[in-house]
């Protein structure tokens, strides 16, 4: 199974009073690295383009997030996602907020998503070319 990784800047602003990230600052971290996984795999950007990439109809059902250790100060993080279970019409991702310098966690967790349509916001299946695509950075299945 592979993983997608990016690294953030932790900036002052990030920061609560006690000199430490933030908590809401996390789940926007975790944002941005999805956000590059699908520039990556497909080339979305910022604009929708529904016709041409249906599976951009898709919305955050839960974030599940566990706090191990702080990040202090400001600094560099990692944050490395994969595909945790895939499943008719959601998909969850699995993620880890890491220092550089080491695989010792700041935070783990997951996010389930749902695709839906996008008058109705009904869920709807994913396509098989998200399937596919996603495939490599998917956990086996377990029995």
């Amino acid at each position: 199974m592979r993983f997608f990784e990016t690294v953030h800047g932790v900036y002052f602003d990030d920061l609560d009073a006690y000199q430490v990230l933030h908590n809401a600052r996390y789940v926007l971290l975790i944002e941005r690295t999805i956000g590059a996984f699908w520039e990556r795999l497909f080339g979305w950007k910022g604009t929708l383009d529904l016709a041409a990439h249906p599976d951009q109809s898709h919305l955050v059902r839960a974030n599940h997030i566990s706090y191990e250790r702080p990040v202090e100060g400001i600094g560099d993080v990692r944050v490395r996602i994969w595909i945790e279970k895939i499943g008719e019409t959601s998909l969850t991702f699995g993620f880890r907020v890491l220092p550089l310098d080491e695989d010792r966690d700041f935070a783990v967790g997951s996010r389930v998503m749902v695709r839906v349509d996008p008058k109705t916001r009904k869920p709807v299946p994913w396509t098989d070319e998200l399937r596919e695509k996603v495939l490599p950075y998917s956990k086996p299945p377990t029995a």
